[in-house]
Order: structure tokens, then sequence, then C-alpha cells
């Protein structure tokens, strides 16, 4: 029975070792993936901020666009206002032709639609050239025009106001190509944002399952010594049953002889120094 409750003693230690190591590994595990979730999360922390950062520079630079667009169309009201006096101005001077504003509004617009169009090559070419021509003879008349000291003035009205928006034009472009520029590096940031959340987010879940696995290896390393400490105390109880009883038939055997040593004494017969200490020790003499 003591050889059968040892051996499941011995067993039980081994499934002891056993958990208890595996609970250590998969505890250093979590805190492994928790540094890096941590390290993943403060990374996290500073692209937001640094998105946030480039996202404002960007809307302020498209603020910016959206302002000076609002003022190159005011200029363009004011061109077209010009140009609609110096019609009226042509028409006392020059009693033919096309409006001058007519032909520059159709030039923005075909410079528009070339700009904004997909088309073929042949298509694109005939577009070129009637811009090209339209421009020709927009000079042309002006040229012509251009001698009436009104019409000069006017002129050179329309030519400041234009040089104006070519100026706002310009400043547009360079506002807007750098917004594109912060937009694309906050494009690029966010990608990697996503991913380092996707990674921190996989880091926690190994973190969890690891603390829980663990958990649960505590557990049986928990049950395991207390079924190993009831089984020593059971142990050490048969033992000292076993050599309570050892020493029961020591004793009785002890007393046996003795008795017979002491009806040997009453009897007369001789005994000898051992006898005496026989009775002695059962108490006897």
């Amino acid at each position: 029975m003591i050889e059968k409750l040892e051996e499941r003693k011995e067993q039980l230690e081994k499934e002891l070792q056993e958990f208890t190591k595996k609970r250590d590994e998969l505890n250093q595990l979590a805190k492994e993936c928790a540094k890096k979730r941590d390290e993943l999360n403060k990374e996290v922390k500073e692209l937001v901020d640094k998105v946030k950062e480039l996202r404002t520079k960007r809307d302020s630079l498209n603020q910016k666009v959206r302002e000076l667009k609002t003022k190159k169309n005011e200029f363009y009201k004011e061109i077209d206002k010009l140009y609609k006096e110096l019609d009226n101005l042509r028409k006392t001077i020059d009693k033919g032709g096309r409006p001058l504003g007519e032909i520059e509004k159709e030039i923005r617009r075909l410079e528009f639609k070339q700009q904004t169009t997909v088309m073929t090559i042949e298509k694109e070419r005939l577009l070129v050239e009637r811009i090209s021509k339209l421009k020709k003879e927009l000079e042309e008349r002006k040229a012509q025009l251009e001698k009436h000291e009104d019409f000069r003035k006017l002129i050179v009205r329309i030519r400041d106001l234009k040089d104006k928006v070519k100026i706002f034009a310009s400043e547009i472009k360079a506002y807007g190509d750098e917004a594109d520029e912060y937009h694309e590096e906050v494009t690029k940031l966010v990608k990697e944002l996503d991913e380092k959340r996707k990674l921190a987010d996989e880091m926690h879940l190994k973190f969890t399952e690891s603390r829980k696995e663990a958990d649960k290896c505590h557990e049986e390393v928990l049950k395991r010594r207390k079924d190993i400490k009831d089984l020593e105390k059971v142990i050490k109880t048969l033992k000292s049953k076993q050599y309570k009883t050892k020493e029961q038939l020591e004793r009785e055997e002890l007393i046996r002889k003795a008795k017979e040593i002491y009806e040997m004494f009453k009897r007369g017969e001789k005994i000898d120094t051992e006898d005496l200490l026989i009775l002695q020790r059962a108490g006897l003499i």
C-alpha cells in the first residue's frame, strides 16, 4: 500500500515539475508579448501625433489654397467686368468683330478642358490649335484697339489683374503641391499605423492567451502540491501505524520471554544476567 502511494507521489512530483516549467514559460511569453505590445502602442501613439500634425499642416495649406482661389475668382470677376466695359468701348470704336470678353472666356474654357479631359492625340492637337488661334485673334484685336487711349487703359488694367491672377495661380499650385506631399505622407503613415495597431492587437491577444494558459497551469501546480501534501500525510500516518505494530509485536515477545524467565525464577531455576535484563525491560523487577 505504502509503496503504491510512494509511486503515486513520485508521479505527482514529476507532473508538478512539468506544470511549473510550462507555467513559467507561458508567463515569460506573456511578459515578452506585453512588452512588445506596449512598444507597439507607444509607436502607434507617436504615429497618431505625427499624423495629426501633418493633417493640420495639410489642412492649413488647403485652406490657403481655398482663400487664394476665392481671391483669384474675385479678380476674374473684375476682369470680366472690365472686359464688358472694353466691349462697350469697342462697339463705339470697332463696329464689327466678336466681343473680346467672349474670346477670353472661350480660351479659359478650352484650356480647362485640355487640363481635365482625357482625349486622343489628334483631338488634343486640334484643341491646342484652336486655343492658339483664339489667342492670336485676341492679341491682334487688342493691338488694333489699343491705339485708342481709354481702350489702352482698360487693357493695361486687365493685364495687371491677369498678372496678379498668375501670381495667385502660382501660389495655389505651390501650396497645393505641398499639401499633396503632406497628404501622401499622411496616407503612408496611416497605413503604417494600421499595421502597427494590428500587430499590437495580435500581441495583446497572444499575451491574454498565454496568461490564461499560465493560470490554468498554475491551478494544476497548486492542485499537485495539495495532492502531494495530502499523500505525504497519509504515508506518514501509515508508516507510523506500521512502526507501532512492529513495536507492539516486539513488546509482546519481550513480555512472553520475561514471563517464562520469571516462572523459571519462581521454580528456583538458575537465570543469567541477560535474563535479568529481560525481566527489567519487561518491568517485572
